[in-house]
């Protein structure tokens, strides 16, 4: 008034709008993050159309609705399966913001306050700084062994199912017993993906007595063939079968080039061409590649700090429920850093890496599991190259084969089939059968998936899904390293099957 302002007056009001501004904020964002996501959703579902059925706009609709009966009648609706897309990881997005690269540099922090208290710890007890990786060496030893069984492996799974197929298609068409031509070649390919694949690898790796790490690499290549030759057939003879039927002049044959291109990709669903991207980084090829490395050296300090440690001392005393119960919570730590460790190290390190080399463009990996707040939705986000698998192939197929009144049986082999084969790469790759994952997957993980399922979308469920997560694996690094060690101090001279299945760790300390 006056000519003078009112200076505390102007301050407060601003304060006010400010406030009011902070306020509307949230809703305004929440609102444009809705519309937006509704808009992708409808653009990708289009462009999907449009890739899938590129024939729907150049046909009549009676031609285009007979070309879906006839494909009902070969596969599992929908036809297409799995569209593939150019699109980043989530992690490498994520890390483009500055709050959560702050998260990533933590982890690296904490890498080096393991070094440093190895190292200190090193000196104090030997009067020297002692650099030496024995535990890091013993676990993947026997190296040209591993190169070698994988070499033979890959070259098998190159040879063998393309030319079974091969040969089966071209002279389908002309065969008066078609029935028994497939059938036999059917036999071939099953013999070849349980003996070939399945008992020989199996037999290096026990046999040889090949460490830890290096029965790792053997058994988990042996899995991802296994899928990836089951993939290629799969997805190849309903197209020989619907072309036979057409009476078409040429066979759908892929070429050897799209096939080998396929092995190699970070997939385990078969396509002739994937979409592709321009050029290759390769400062990012060896950026991923030096973050594998360093998850190793990362989960090596873990042990050595932090599980070593304590199992070498607990493996000695009598076996009692307050050891176990200490043993599990002592455990949950190294068990969600090494959780952490797989994922980024595996799913998306070295598949992005390999991704890029090859020029795949579609990196969907896996998806934002740590938000889920169900367990279902968290097995299909954790690892989504498997899951597509098991989707397409066993969860599918099942519905197509028995009809789908039957998914709860159908859910139920799937879960069945994941936790037997994760079971039987932990028993050869650790030396002996403790059914302790089997357990947690098939009692605890299917309860869970029906109890925690998608109608549970608070915050809540979100903290119950991470607290029983954290303390599955407690378990698991517990269980399996009690067993370990047990089985170091009371080894058997002439061991019987039997001694093989029974847990060690019960009665070890027994005998000491």
């Amino acid at each position: 008034s006056l000519g003078r302002v009112d200076v505390d007056h102007v301050i407060t009001r601003k304060m006010q709008l400010i406030a009011e501004a902070e306020q509307l904020k949230p809703a305004f964002m929440k609102e444009v993050d809705s519309h937006f996501t509704e808009f992708v959703n409808s653009l990708v579902a289009k462009s999907a159309l449009l890739d899938s059925s590129p024939s729907a706009s150049l046909f009549p609709a009676s031609s285009s609705e007979k070309e879906q009966h006839k494909a009902k009648t070969l596969r599992a609706p929908p036809e297409h399966g799995k569209i593939f897309s150019a699109r980043r990881s989530l992690l490498d997005e994520l890390f483009e913001v500055s709050h959560i690269r702050t998260i990533y540099h933590m982890f690296i922090a904490l890498l080096i306050v393991f070094i440093l208290s190895t190292l200190l710890v090193d000196f104090i007890d030997e009067g020297r700084l002692v650099l030496g990786f024995d535990l890091l060496v013993f676990v993947f030893g026997k190296f040209p062994v591993v190169f070698c069984t994988w070499l033979c492996m890959f070259c098998a799974t190159v040879i063998i199912p393309y030319n079974l197929f091969v040969w089966w298609a071209q002279g389908y068409c002309s065969s008066s017993h078609r029935i028994i031509r497939s059938l036999f070649y059917g036999m071939l390919f099953t013999l070849f993906q349980t003996a070939g694949l399945g008992f020989g690898p199996t037999y290096v790796a026990v046999s040889y007595a090949l460490p830890p790490a290096s029965r790792f690499i053997v058994i988990l290549e042996q899995v991802r063939l296994v899928m990836k030759a089951h993939s290629f057939v799969r997805e190849n003879v309903p197209r020989v079968l619907s072309s036979v039927k057409d009476k078409s002049s040429t066979v759908p044959i892929p070429r050897i080039s799209q096939y080998l291109y396929f092995l190699f990709a970070p997939t385990l669903i078969y396509r002739d061409n994937y979409p592709r991207n321009p050029t290759i980084r390769w400062g990012y090829v060896a950026t991923k590649f030096a973050q594998v490395l360093g998850s190793l050296f990362y989960a090596y300090y873990i042990f050595v700090r932090l599980c070593i440690p304590q199992f070498r001392n607990s493996s000695q005393e009598t076996f009692n429920l307050r050891g176990l119960v200490l043993c599990i919570f002592n455990s949950i730590l190294p068990g969600v850093l090494i959780l952490f460790l797989v994922f980024f190290a595996f799913l998306h390190c070295w598949l992005n890496a390999f991704a890029e080399m090859l020029r795949f463009a579609d990196r969907m990996f896996y998806k934002d599991w740590w938000n889920s707040t169900s367990y279902a939705n968290y097995y299909r986000t954790w690892n989504v190259v498997v899951h597509d698998w098991l989707y397409y192939y066993a969860y599918r197929d099942f519905l197509w084969f028995f009809g789908k009144k039957f998914k709860a049986a159908a859910m139920l082999s799937v879960f069945t089939v994941s936790a037997a084969v994760h079971e039987y790469v932990l028993s050869i790759c650790f030396g002996f059968f403790y059914p302790v994952l089997f357990c947690l997957f098939m009692c605890f993980g299917m309860v869970f998936n029906f109890i925690l399922n998608d109608r549970r979308k608070g915050p809540i469920w979100n903290v119950i899904m991470w607290t029983s997560l954290f303390l599955g694996q407690g378990v698991i690094i517990c269980l399996y390293s009690q067993e370990w060690y047990a089985r170091q101090y009371c080894p058997m001279e002439n061991p019987t099957f039997l001694d093989y299945l029974k847990p060690r760790s019960w009665s070890c300390h027994m005998k000491m």
